[in-house]
């Protein structure tokens, strides 16, 4: 599941978007997440695909807009388009802006996140980072296992409790709750409605990326950065192999100008 030739058909299609994930996928994981930034080569790799005709790219995270924004090192006048969230925040903002969250669920989510950094505290170096619509349980730097996954065992069990209606998502060293349910797959469908994309490329390294990997259709071509099972086509070893790709692609893209 590797290569360029999966790729190539997107080189000519009139209207492409690239829809990529931030975190394993353009940037490495790092120890302190706000520190996140691109690879050199994956931000050349961006930039000249966002440059190309007919191509428009689109970050797609589970960070927070407002996070992403900064570790995107973004700015108003860029051509790119972002979704924070998992897709439950966009920008720019696709049209109206969203009506206001009901504030006995913000109540909800401030209590649950407070109660969850309690939990966090008996196993050293995890943390809670707060999200827009819930929390997120860190334990990449806890070094004894047990604990990790006791804290994880004891958040389980509080959420399954008080709000077994929120969605869970599990990826690399990190356990999410979120009281809003949209999915990567339903920010690539309205970015593609948006853009009016003929094709898409979606690319991820993580367990939350593969709602957006099993919601591509026919003709698009989805990238799995790094091990783990995948719903992708086409797998690359890491984001240097991924910068390639996409450089190479931003490349045939350009030819579209001739």
């Amino acid at each position: 599941m590797s290569g360029w030739e999966p790729i190539a058909g997107l080189a000519r299609v009139p209207r492409l978007l690239v829809a990529l994930d931030f975190d394993g996928t353009l940037a490495p994981l790092v120890d302190e997440p706000m520190a996140a930034r691109m690879s050199q080569d994956a931000r050349a790799a961006v930039e000249a695909l966002a440059q190309a005709p007919g191509t428009t790219v689109a970050l797609v995270s589970g960070r927070t807009l407002r996070d992403l924004r900064v570790i995107a090192e973004y700015d108003d006048d860029s051509p790119l388009l972002l979704a924070g969230s998992h897709g439950a925040e966009q920008w720019p903002p696709p049209g109206e802006a969203p009506a206001p969250v009901d504030p006995l669920l913000l109540a909800q989510r401030d209590d649950l996140r407070a109660r969850a950094e309690a939990i966090a505290a008996d196993a050293d170096r995890a943390w809670v980072e707060p999200k827009e619509f819930g929390f997120a349980l860190h334990t990449r730097l806890v070094s004894d296992a047990a604990a990790a996954r006791g804290a994880q065992e004891r958040i389980a069990a509080l959420m399954a409790a008080e709000a077994s209606d929120w969605r869970r998502r599990d990826g690399h060293d990190i356990l999410e709750y979120a009281f809003r349910a949209e999915g990567k797959d339903g920010a690539v469908a309205r970015l593609r409605a948006q853009t009016g994309a003929s094709a898409v490329l979606f690319a991820g390294d993580d367990v939350t990326d593969e709602d957006a990997l099993r919601s591509l259709q026919p003709g698009d071509v989805g990238v799995r950065v790094g091990p783990g099972e995948t719903a992708a086509t086409v797998r690359v070893a890491g984001i240097p192999e991924l910068a390639a790709l996409l450089t190479r692609l931003a490349r045939e893209r350009d030819t579209l100008r001739e």
